[in-house]
């Protein structure tokens, strides 16, 4: 059974930092990209930044700069470092999990998801 659990979010002030991590189970890790996504209210999901198992990185042109993905295949763990937070970043985070023959910058090839942790960015 697949388990991804996100951790690390919370309430933060503007231009503050947070580091969210997705620890993942039942899974080979390694052979799997990983996402970060966020739902805002009222919004859409969105990917915010994605990383191949290879390590190749991809950000959305809204947190390009801010954000740095990264992971860790002897924990089984991937992060996201967000940095210069803004009250447009606060949404429910969610990793998720494509395996790495897919097309792993389209959101259709994630097969896992995680429950969502919050980020609420006050201003």
């Amino acid at each position: 059974q697949v388990q991804l659990v996100e951790s690390g979010g919370g309430l933060v002030q503007a231009g503050g930092s947070l580091r969210l991590s997705c620890a993942a189970s039942g899974l080979t890790f390694g052979r799997y990209a990983m996402g970060w996504y966020r739902q805002g209210p009222g919004k859409e999901r969105e990917m915010v930044a994605a990383i191949s198992s290879g390590g190749t990185t991809y950000y959305s042109d809204s947190v390009k700069g801010r954000f740095t993905i990264s992971r860790d295949n002897a924990k089984s763990t991937v992060y996201l470092q967000m940095n210069s937070l803004k009250p447009e970043d606060t949404a429910v985070y969610y990793c998720a999990a494509a395996p790495a023959f897919k097309n792993w910058v389209r959101s259709a090839s994630y097969d896992y998801w995680g429950q969502g942790t919050q980020v609420t960015v006050s201003s």
